[in-house]
């Protein structure tokens, strides 16, 4: 019977992995999807990354000490933005970019990308069926 006693050990464990995978995933809450700001800057970082991506960009300010703001937007995980048609190059430091986002709820310089027109004139949303003509590049 030596297998049986292995059985409680491995539903644990199957059970405590799955338990670290549903926490590794966040609410998007943290987000106003019912507002929209539109920003233009310079991409400052581009992280292909799971579970989320990210873009960092430098935003002018209108204010005369001309200081850049710095903004951190998420996207959605790779597989879903190569589903809209992204690629990990698509973006470089550097490049000058116009984005729309739901900003962060508590103000910060932040916010979930809806879509991104990149230096190239092409639109990308955050994934499928987001963004402006359903989130395909143009």
């Amino acid at each position: 019977m030596p297998g049986i006693a292995r059985v409680p050990a491995i539903l644990v464990a199957s059970l405590l992995a799955g338990a670290v995978t549903a926490g590794a995933h966040h609410s998007f809450a943290m987000f106003d999807q019912t507002a929209k700001v539109t920003l233009s800057g310079v991409v400052a970082r581009f992280e292909w990354t799971n579970p989320h991506a990210y873009i960092e960009i430098d935003v002018p300010s209108s204010d005369e000490d001309g200081a850049a703001a710095h903004w951190t937007i998420e996207l959605g995980s790779p597989s879903i933005l190569l589903q809209s048609g992204w690629k990990f190059n698509d973006l470089e430091p550097g490049d000058e970019v116009t984005v729309e986002i739901s900003p962060l709820r508590n103000g910060s310089p932040g916010g979930l990308l809806e879509y991104v027109v990149l230096p190239d004139g092409r639109t990308l949303g955050n994934g499928p069926g987001r963004g402006p003509s359903g989130g395909a590049g143009q």
